[in-house]
């Protein structure tokens, strides 16, 4: 955020002024700038020091920064909208029927919001003699979602884990 300086921190001589309508009125000295500002009950804020010579405004300074903060306020709520979601999806090699429609179930879900979803099948034991299980359920799951989703990267050993990752479909 900017730094604005109000009222008695400026510290040029003359100042190029604009009024609370947003009129400009020309370069005056700084002292009759504050008397202007004082008048209409108003502050004196420095909105480019780096100018020469600098450029002040006369408005309520309170109100000015209210509307500041609620722009970036806004601003942030604007990028977060934007902003896709990674989703979490453990899950087990022996993962039941039913509960691997729960968590496709879930997936779809996430996929048809806009969100990614990361899946990491667990190896544990002796599994790890197995990995044509692990890519079987996961071949499975691609092709239960490949309506709403596509695969990012290939599916890919990581460790302990099978992982891959879904990215939602463009309509």
């Amino acid at each position: 955020m900017q730094e604005y300086r109000v009222n008695r921190q400026i510290r040029a001589r003359e100042v190029r002024l604009i009024d609370e309508n947003g009129k400009q009125v020309g370069i005056v000295p700084l002292q009759e700038a504050l008397k202007m500002a004082e008048e209409k009950g108003l502050d004196l804020v420095e909105i480019a020091p780096q100018a020469n010579p600098p450029v002040c405004k006369i408005l309520d300074y309170g109100k000015f920064l209210y509307e500041l903060k609620k722009k970036e306020k806004e601003a942030r709520k604007k990028q977060k909208e934007h902003a896709i979601e990674v989703k979490d999806m453990m899950l087990s090699l022996r993962i039941d029927e039913h509960d691997l429609k729960v968590k496709l179930k879930h997936m779809r879900e996430f996929l048809e919001d806009g969100d990614k979803v990361r899946v990491r099948i667990r190896f544990k034991g002796r599994e790890h003699l197995h990995p044509e299980l692990g890519d079987r359920l996961a071949n499975r799951i691609i092709q239960e979602l490949s309506d709403v989703g596509q695969l990012e990267a290939p599916v890919k050993k990581e460790g302990n884990f099978l992982t891959f990752s879904l990215l939602p479909k463009k309509k």
